[in-house]
């Protein structure tokens, strides 16, 4: 699986960065991304904060990691958004960031059921990165968990472990994830 973006912001909307420090005179800000897709920070491109308003890209410096923002071009304007998070919606990523074949959009399997040989294990609750491997938190089926099992266990996304992910049909064949459930 390619990295993609977590899903921590509200229902429809996808928090991709977080506003830094004021750097230099002109009011760029470091940018701390929550995306593997950095190219989306294109002039013009707009992001939503928090509050709702949206908020246009000036600059973007990937080297550097900083982000200049229209209207923002003062340090103290940038100082009053440190810490903000930009957002942007299922849509617009779905737009501007290109996935390689088979490749898929983290919140694209949220939800999916892991299967192995025909036995439900869980659904994907969350896809957490430890170090540079992606990991599918799974929900435990409850009849797995009626059986003594834990109720939430890690499988890591790597083709010793996934067979298939298809996101369309929600569905994850596995191997070896029983035995993965059962040492949890």
């Amino acid at each position: 699986m390619s990295n993609r973006f977590r899903n921590s912001a509200p229902a429809d909307l996808l928090h991709v960065a977080t506003l830094g420090r004021a750097v230099g005179l002109k009011g760029d800000m470091k940018l701390n991304l929550f995306t593997d897709f950095p190219e989306q920070f294109t002039p013009n491109s707009t992001f939503i904060l928090e509050n709702g308003s949206e908020i246009a890209v000036h600059s973007y410096n990937p080297e550097r990691e900083l982000v200049r923002l229209k209207g923002i071009d003062t340090p103290e304007a940038a100082k009053a958004l440190t810490n903000a998070k930009l957002y942007t919606t299922f849509e617009a990523t779905r737009e501007r960031c290109n996935l390689g074949k088979g490749e898929f959009f983290w919140f694209d399997l949220l939800g999916a059921s892991v299967v192995e040989g025909g036995t439900l294990l869980g659904k994907v609750q969350e896809i957490e990165r430890i170090g540079v491997q992606d990991y599918l938190l799974v929900a435990t089926a409850p009849s797995l968990i009626s059986k003594g099992s834990s109720e939430t266990f890690l499988i890591p996304y790597i083709d010793h472990y996934v067979i298939d992910s298809d996101a369309t049909a929600k569905v994850i064949s596995v191997k070896g994830g029983l035995d993965l459930l059962e040492a949890s």
